[in-house]
């Protein structure tokens, strides 16, 4: 690049509103129009982040075929792995070497199909001469075990866990390491920080709300494909949520509001949020909320009085309007979130890998219904400290930008 920007990498594209919310939050946090490099960047057109973001989208490699069987021949002779990464992120890596390059973490190190480009992008930048940083992340603490994934992240500069499961596994990786100085370029390791989520800041955009929908006696419900792929139990996740608007219908006064969180075709919300709604629908107890921006879904969210939600941010939209919040899980992040939150994940968090019976989602819902202004309040007493840590990560982006920019 032409000039010294500041980098924002590994961003998926804003059909996936969590997404969209950890880059929104980070704009409106730091100093400095970063540039963002997006796997979707028609997305990001699309939704929030036009305005705050220089959006690059990368050549993707099924849109030009021809190149990809260059580049892997090429990598095949040359042993250049990061080529490919170097191929995708356009001119990003032609010139003069960004200052700083930040990955997008959230719980990309979940996901076995990510590990490999997080890798390669980490490797390029820093051979580059580029400092990088994983922000807001969540990583199982068994993933540490693998010296392969050691490797990668010790090359961060620093890295900010988004809660105190995945700080306390970091920490300890780090220390294992210390003695040895193993992996290490320049003698350092990186530094750890714990701060919450970004998207605690997140700014709402009220629309009006449609037919059907009660402000403050409405339960936000959000269902997600990837929990279905996580489940133990063949069906039992749509058994579950199923029975719970069957609860809510017949022993409640309450609306319910289906709030789609991710729309990309290959893992879209829509499909069984339909579905529900389908079920449903002769009732006159259900509506189905539009795709729209994360500000705009938070706007929504945030004028339940419950909320049972299976994507992240979702839930991180609810916990930072002060809605008790069920989450239906299957990682260390809504393990860890609630953890910080509440002390105990118990009660907060049901793995959707222990869903049984169908009655088990009833009873957490229970469980949160008995304990509303109990929980409401918890709420009210701890987020706007829990908010102000989050706008840390922004104040440590600026920091490491002012410093590095300079050199």
């Amino acid at each position: 690049m032409e000039e010294n920007k500041l980098i924002m990498y590994m961003h998926a594209g804003s059909g996936n509103h969590g997404c969209e919310a950890i880059v929104n939050s980070v704009c409106h946090m730091i100093k400095e129009k970063p540039v963002l490099i997006s796997y979707y960047g028609e997305e990001d057109e699309k939704y929030s982040l036009k305005e705050l973001c220089d959006i690059i989208s990368e050549r993707r490699f099924e849109e030009h075929k021809s190149a990809h069987i260059l580049y892997y021949a090429y990598r095949k002779l040359s042993g250049d792995e990061e080529s490919f990464i170097r191929y995708r992120y356009k001119n990003v890596f032609k010139g003069k070497a960004p200052s700083l390059a930040v990955s997008i973490g959230g719980d990309n190190y979940c996901y076995d199909n990510m590990l490999k480009d997080l890798r390669l992008a980490n490797s390029a930048f820093n051979k580059k001469g580029t400092r990088t940083v994983l922000l807001g992340c969540s990583i199982e603490p068994e993933l540490l075990k693998k010296e392969h994934i050691v490797k990668d992240l010790l090359q961060y500069h620093t890295i900010i866990a988004r809660e105190s499961i995945t700080y306390e596994a970091l920490k300890q990786m780090v220390e294992k390491k210390t003695a040895g100085q193993t992996y290490v370029q320049e003698g350092s390791l990186p530094r750890i920080l714990c701060f919450p989520d970004p998207a605690f800041t997140l700014p709402k955009r009220e629309l009006l709300l449609p037919d059907g929908f009660a402000a403050g006696n409405t339960v936000g419900i959000n269902v997600s494909p990837m929990i279905q792929d996580n489940e133990s139990k063949s069906g039992i996740t749509m058994e579950s949520y199923k029975a719970l608007l069957t609860f809510i219908i017949e022993n409640t006064d309450m609306q319910i509001a289906l709030i789609p969180h991710v729309v990309w075709k290959r893992n879209d919300d829509r499909k069984p949020v339909h579905e529900l709604y389908e079920a449903f629908k002769t009732t006159g107890r259900v509506v189905e909320i539009p795709d729209g921006t994360c500000e705009e879904l938070k706007g929504f969210i945030s004028r339940c009085r419950f909320f049972v939600g299976a994507r992240t941010h979702a839930t991180i939209a609810a916990y930072s309007a002060c809605v008790p919040t069920l989450v239906v899980g299957y990682s260390v992040k809504a393990r860890g979130i609630a953890k910080d939150l509440f002390g105990t994940e118990e009660k907060y968090v049901i793995p959707v890998q222990s869903l049984q019976n169908k009655e088990d989602l009833v009873k957490g819902f229970q469980w949160l219904f008995s304990h509303e202004a109990e929980i409401k309040s918890k709420l009210k007493e701890i987020m706007p400290s829990y908010k102000e840590k989050a706008l840390q990560t922004g104040k440590e982006v600026d920091r490491l930008w002012e410093e590095f920019s300079r050199q």
